[in-house]
């Protein structure tokens, strides 16, 4: 059975469905969720892909006050923290006791599985 990627590992793809930019292993898109492929080996496979990083949070608008506008802002750095990609993810508006929540999560697919806590 063979586990390879297609493509080079980290190569990139356009989602036929919503036209985001993915890496070109997935299967599902992981913006709008359709699936991209039938892969019967990924069945017979164990889930290699992890969450290293998931952190979620929520704002409120108090009862008094204007509307408050937000604007969320993802941005990636390397080791040596110089700014790799920096997107404005979405932007909106709250009205007094409305809120919103977020969530941030970062998946790994790594091929041999996740990475296993040294005892």
């Amino acid at each position: 059975m063979s586990t390879a990627r297609h493509g080079s590992v980290g190569a990139t793809r356009t989602c036929p469905h919503c036209r985001v930019t993915i890496l070109e292993s997935a299967a599902i898109c992981p913006a709008c969720r359709h699936h991209l492929r039938f892969d019967p080996a990924a069945a017979e496979r164990p889930e290699s892909t992890f969450t290293p990083l998931k952190i979620e949070g929520s704002i409120k608008h108090p009862e008094q006050g204007e509307a408050w506008e937000y604007t969320v802002t993802l941005t990636i750095r390397n080791d040596r923290g110089d700014e790799i990609e920096r997107q404005v993810v979405g932007v909106g508006a709250l009205q007094p006791l409305e809120s919103r929540a977020f969530t941030f999560e970062v998946q790994v697919n790594a091929p041999d599985g996740p990475p296993r806590s040294k005892s």
